[in-house]
């Protein structure tokens, strides 16, 4: 039998606590539960990690980390930079409504007592300069204010997280298409 790698051992403690941080939410969830649900002792989560707060950073991380990718990969699909957008809302619908405890963890709100909280906000705004971007270079109307229209279609794409059942409704490239449809309609742009 071979023995996890300390690599390996990371990744399930970080699997473990973006699903305690998903199920309990971050004040209830503990090292033990944490220690309990990746299989090891909770003396050996210090071995990767300081703290709880150090164990939310992390998870934070991976979540953007693989929204990141999904979203910049969906980019070198198109030239047109509506399409650009679109593709764009459409991986991140994707990975946040089906990426698992990772998003269902990092879409709770930051406890303010947390260490490490402006590193996780830095992540955020580091993702979403992708948004600014693909607004900076849509032809809009001369008075439209570019960081509003980011921060209400992000606002937009993320609250559907609360609402969204796999199920019942469109699946999230629908959402995506129907989202920068919308858009372009309000601004006149069809």
């Amino acid at each position: 039998m071979t023995k996890p790698t300390a690599a390996n051992r990371r990744t399930q403690l970080l699997d473990a606590a973006a699903g305690c941080f998903s199920r309990d939410g971050f004040e209830a969830a503990s090292m033990r539960a944490i220690a309990d649900e990746a299989s090891m002792r909770t003396a050996s989560i210090y071995y990767h990690f300081e703290s709880k707060d150090d164990l939310l950073v992390a998870v934070h991380e991976e979540a953007l980390r693989r929204i990141s990718e999904a979203t910049g990969a969906a980019l070198h699909a198109h030239d047109d930079p509506w399409e650009r957008l679109e593709n764009a809302c459409a991986a991140h619908l994707e990975t946040l409504l089906t990426g698992g405890n990772y998003f269902t963890a990092v879409m709770a709100q930051v406890p303010s007592r947390v260490e490490g909280r402006e590193m996780i906000f830095k992540m955020r705004d580091d993702y979403e300069s992708i948004f600014s971007e693909l607004v900076a270079d849509l032809e809009l109307p001369p008075d439209t204010d570019k960081d509003t229209l980011r921060l209400m279609l992000l606002g937009a794409m993320n609250w559907t997280f609360t609402w969204w059942h796999r199920d019942r409704d469109p699946k999230p490239r629908t959402l995506a298409m129907r989202f920068v449809s919308n858009l372009r309609t309000s601004l006149d742009l069809s």
